[in-house]
């Protein structure tokens, strides 16, 4: 175990150098999908939510279906699912905008753990790169028997390199991590609203259809 051990330190930090290339093309492959995964709904989310606002105040469920069905927006998706259930109740309506938003956010969120994980750790595989390439570098040193500053500076220069690119993956993983979880928050924020909408119009239906009963 000890010569395996040996033998991979003595490999040097040229492996996690490789390592650390394919993470950062995984990460930029994650980063544009996920842009264009946040970037296909498009529409007004203010103007939405006045306009599905201004039908339900006029009781018209149908022109509010057909303005959820109009807009690509994801909150138009959890409206819709929310509209079409308007005759089972409000505690219907709640729940099923709650599971489209749970599955439309697990769509949303795909592969942001990876690159939230590449933020935290890239830095650290480049760090134990670089102390590969040090053992390395003062092995070649033993081996060779030459010694002076120049000689040794140079070994443990070309070793930082893994931990200096380490850092370089890791600054956009973190940066684009932060970006689609903000994205995502307001998107949820949004949902949240259209579903308070929908919900305060149907509980004064409810309200509505009670008092006409007792009277």
């Amino acid at each position: 175990m000890n010569e395996i051990f040996r033998h991979l330190a003595l490999a040097g930090d040229t492996w996690v150098l490789y390592l650390l290339v394919a993470a950062s093309v995984l990460s930029v492959a994650i980063m544009l999908d996920r842009y264009l995964a946040f970037s296909k709904a498009k529409g007004d989310v203010p103007a939405l939510m006045d306009g599905l606002a201004r039908l339900l105040e006029n009781h018209d469920i149908p022109g509010a279906i057909k303005l959820a069905e109009a807009s690509s927006r994801l909150e138009a998706r959890v409206a819709l699912e929310g509209l079409k259930s308007v005759g089972r109740g409000v505690a219907a309506v709640e729940e099923v905008m709650s599971s489209r938003w749970l599955r439309e956010k697990m769509a949303l969120e795909k592969n942001l753990i990876i690159l939230a994980t590449l933020g935290n750790n890239a830095p650290f595989v480049g760090l134990f790169g670089t102390v590969l390439g040090i053992i390395k570098a003062f092995n070649d040193l033993a081996a060779t028997g030459q010694s002076g500053v120049a000689v040794v500076m140079a070994g443990i220069s070309s070793a930082l390199i893994a931990t200096a690119f380490g850092i370089l993956v890791a600054i956009p993983a973190v940066v684009a991590n932060n970006y689609f979880a903000a994205r995502l928050k307001q998107t949820q924020t949004a949902s949240e609203s259209l579903s308070h909408i929908l919900l305060a119009y149907l509980k004064e239906e409810k309200k509505g259809k009670g008092s006409h009963a007792n009277q």
